[in-house]
Order: C-alpha cells, then structure tokens, then sequence
C-alpha cells in the first residue's frame, strides 16, 4: 500500500486546490481503512452553506463519519483556534478505536495548524470585525492594504501576505482591537502532535483543473446555488459568507451585474482562488504529490 504510514497512530492529510476531488479520495482512503474524515475547510463547517462550498452530499456524508462539517452556524464564531480545539478532539476520538484519521480540505492554513499548532493571538473586539468588513466590501483588497500601511507598516513588509484579503483582516482587527502587530504574537514554534502525519497533495494539469473548475460551478448553478444564495441574501455582510460563489451572486442581485456576468466571475475568482491555494500548498516539502487517478488506485478496498 502506497501510503501505509510507518507510525501509528497516523493522520492522512488530502491537500489540494478547489475541485481537485478531495472529498472523493478522502472517502476512498476512510472506506479503505474503515475510519473517519476531518474536514479542513474553513466554510463546509457551516451548515447554511452547501452547494456554494460543494459540500458532500447526505450520500457521501452516510459513508463513514465525519468531523467539523455542518456543526456551526454562519452566525457563530469560528476561527482558526476553534478548528484546531475540535479537529484535534476529532483525532483524538478517532485514535481510541482506529489507528487511521483522514483529513482533508482546501484552507491551508487550517491543515498547517492541524499539523503545527496556533500561536496564541487576543481575541478581537466584534465592532473593529465589522468595521474592517465593511473596509474590505468597499474597497477590497486596495483599502485593506492601505489602512494596515498606515497602522502597522511592518506588517505588509514581513507579513508575506499582503494580498490575502482574510489575513490582512485579521492582522487590522488584531491591531485596532490590541494596540500590537499580529507580527508581535507569532512564535513561530511548531507544536508536536501525539500521532504521525502523512501529506498527499493531488495533482492535475492547469488545463484539466480549470476545466473541472468550470464545470463544477455550471452544476452548482443547475443544482440551486441561486436559490441558496438568496435565501442568504439578509445575512450577506458576515464574514462566512465573505465567499466566492456567494458575493458574485450578492452583486447580481444588487444589480451590479448580469446572471452570466456574475457566474463568469465565479469561475473566475475560483481559478484564481485554486492557483493561491497551490502558491501555498507548494512551499510545503512535506507533501507527496501524485495524480488523481494514482491515489484513487492507491486506496482501493
């Protein structure tokens, strides 16, 4: 078995960019070694959100357990640290009767904090979210760059983020709401975990992958995805919601632009969401790169 891990117990993390089929080789790889799947994304944990974050399906969901799907509301506060409290419980339930816990997802940062830990930052005051929310709908990536140039320089010159719109938001909330750089709270101290930790990545050509892209948001759009957003329509300025696939369809029915338009811009802005996701996936040497097709073969039952 290709990826047998040489430790027990053992987390299998499925990485890749946005509909490369991790939901499908995370549920080959749980099936093989009859255990469960954590999920790393950092809005499938919402349950308002389905068809716009591509959810697995009720039938996909009936196949083996899963962890950190649909257990919270859009409403609710969920951030980095609450990930990293319930995943490493899910694992921990897990290890009591398998030796094998599956994790997959698309939010890098959530699988670098499952593996490495979080550096413990304050808590933000709820007003500065909002206010930098609305800094960022306004504005968008230019006014978050220029509010956290005048308040925390240093930060766009050592952050290495200066074009993540959820990092620069949250190094300004960090800074109204303390007075300190987020930079000022980074240890940069990886944590140990109690179990080994195995990292695939899956690979496609970018012709193949942006075909897929494509395609998945065409069957988004025929399964409802509309329908899902306006009914979401109230609730459009909370940060879950601060999502591709949502705030294109927002700005159609706010007039902004035509129903082609706005799928266009899905598409779009998913490309590019799937090639950040690879910038970052890439600078990681610990994982194992191999094609779909490879690592479906590699865990049939």
């Amino acid at each position: 078995m290709l990826f047998d891990p040489e430790h027990l117990p053992a987390a299998i993390i499925i990485v890749g960019p946005t509909a490369s089929g991790k939901t499908a080789l995370s549920l080959q790889a749980a099936k093989h070694y009859g255990t469960s799947v954590i999920s790393a994304d950092s809005r499938q944990c919402y349950r308002e959100l389905n068809i716009g974050v591509a959810k697995p399906s009720p039938e996909e969901l009936s196949q083996c357990p899963h962890y950190f799907i649909g257990n919270h509301s859009i409403h609710d506060k969920v951030d980095a640290v609450v990930f990293e409290t319930e995943a490493l419980e899910a694992a921990a339930s897990i290890f009591t009767s398998n030796n094998i816990a599956v994790v997959a997802g698309g939010t890098g940062l959530y699988v670098k904090i499952f593996c490495e830990g979080i550096d413990a930052i304050p808590s933000t005051d709820e007003n500065v979210k909002k206010e930098v929310g609305k800094a960022w709908k306004e504005g968008g990536v230019p006014r978050l760059q220029q509010w956290i140039n005048e308040i925390d320089p240093d930060y766009l010159e050592q952050g290495k983020e200066g074009t993540n719109p959820a990092r620069l938001m949250r190094a300004l909330e960090v800074k109204l709401s303390s007075g300190s750089s987020i930079l000022s709270f980074r240890e940069g101290i990886k944590k140990t975990r109690p179990f080994a930790i195995k990292k695939i990545g899956i690979s496609w050509s970018r012709e193949i992958l942006y075909q897929r892209i494509n395609a998945r948001v065409d069957n988004m759009m025929e399964a409802g995805l509309l329908k899902e957003v306006e009914s979401l329509y109230p609730f459009k300025e909370i940060k879950a919601l601060q999502t591709v696939g949502y705030q294109e369809l927002f700005d159609y029915l706010d007039n902004k632009y035509s129903l082609d338009e706005a799928v266009d811009k899905i598409k779009q802005h998913t490309r590019n969401f799937a090639k950040r996701q690879m910038t970052w996936y890439k600078k990681d040497p610990g994982i194992t790169w191999a094609f779909y097709d490879e690592l479906m073969n590699s865990f049939k039952t």
